[in-house]
């Protein structure tokens, strides 16, 4: 038999727990061992299998995710910038701690895309690309003030609620480096025109990684918008410490009754994810509810 193909990690995993590597090879009549071969438990001395497989390993322990890809096939590598290696550690505890739960729902658009047409004339005077992001972070504000619990967040033991009286709105922007979250402070105290500027000018600082750190923490909440992109419904993950964050995927036209007949209707998907220690389904649907009334009738969120 040729040379077992093995990964460094496994032989050594393999001289731990007592097994000869290249015996286990012939008597499973094989080139390449994964961690999977080697099994959960202690070496019987015999080079065999003692049970245990991927699925059963500890919580945390990742080692059974160490597979020589190389065996299978031609592989290249490409390392993840220091910034990508902490989100994706953020976002893994995230999904692992928090019970989260997503709520859908939809926002009928047609009063924000005219009021925008409207406004297209004075957007051009301004310089300022007035998009239906800025709707939705205004509209978020606000509802954010009329349910303050969503404006909290939970202290590390869970045993406190933290009210604020302050709504900052976290962006989410895609960079080549990874997921950046800058924020837009006290975003309720906002115009439109002020809080379209200040996206278009985050988003840009943060695809040149020019965003400071004082402007990427203490979010109220965040949105996550695909709108640009596509999509129908996803899930997002609850940033801790906010309780919540508000998913936005491609507003598509839909045939709406409206009494006597179908209309078309540009509908935008809403995605809320919540954190179910603090919050439950019934604020998810009131939330959503408020949120969307505010955007039907965008004239209520210049007041």
């Amino acid at each position: 038999m040729p040379d077992v193909i093995a990964s460094p990690s496994v032989r050594k995993r393999a001289a731990e727990q007592g097994i000869d590597i290249e015996k286990l090879a012939r008597d499973l009549g094989r080139e390449t061992i994964t961690n999977d071969d080697l099994g959960g438990g202690a070496s019987t001395g015999t080079g065999a299998r003692t049970g245990g497989s991927a699925a059963a390993a500890p919580a945390g322990d990742t080692s059974y995710w160490d597979v020589d890809h190389a065996a299978f096939g031609p592989v290249t590598t490409e390392p993840m910038s220091r910034f990508a290696q902490v989100a994706a550690r953020n976002l893994a505890a995230a999904n692992t701690l928090i019970p989260q739960v997503t709520h859908h729902d939809q926002a009928d658009m047609r009063s924000v895309e005219a009021f925008r047409a409207s406004l297209k004339a004075e957007a051009q005077a301004r310089g300022i690309k007035l998009t239906a992001l800025a709707f939705h972070v205004k509209a978020l504000a606000r509802t954010l003030r009329d349910f303050p619990r969503f404006n909290a967040s939970l202290s590390a033991d869970g045993t406190t609620l933290i009210l604020k009286d302050y709504v900052h709105i976290g962006v989410a922007v895609d960079t080549p480096h990874g997921l950046m979250v800058p924020v837009i402070r006290d975003a309720d105290r906002k115009g439109l025109w002020a809080i379209a500027a200040e996206i278009a000018d985050l988003a840009a600082r943060a695809q040149a990684r020019k965003i400071k750190p004082d402007e990427m923490g203490g979010a109220s909440m965040s949105i996550s918008s695909l709108g640009g992109i596509g999509g129908s419904a996803f899930t997002p993950i609850v940033n801790p410490p906010e309780l919540a964050i508000l998913g936005i995927t491609r507003t598509d036209i839909v045939p709406r009754w409206n009494g006597e007949t179908f209309e078309p209707v540009p509908m935008t998907p809403l995605d809320l994810s919540y954190d179910h220690r603090a919050l439950n389904g019934a604020d998810a649907a009131k939330f959503t509810k408020k949120l969307t009334q505010l955007i039907q009738k965008p004239e209520r969120i210049m007041v």
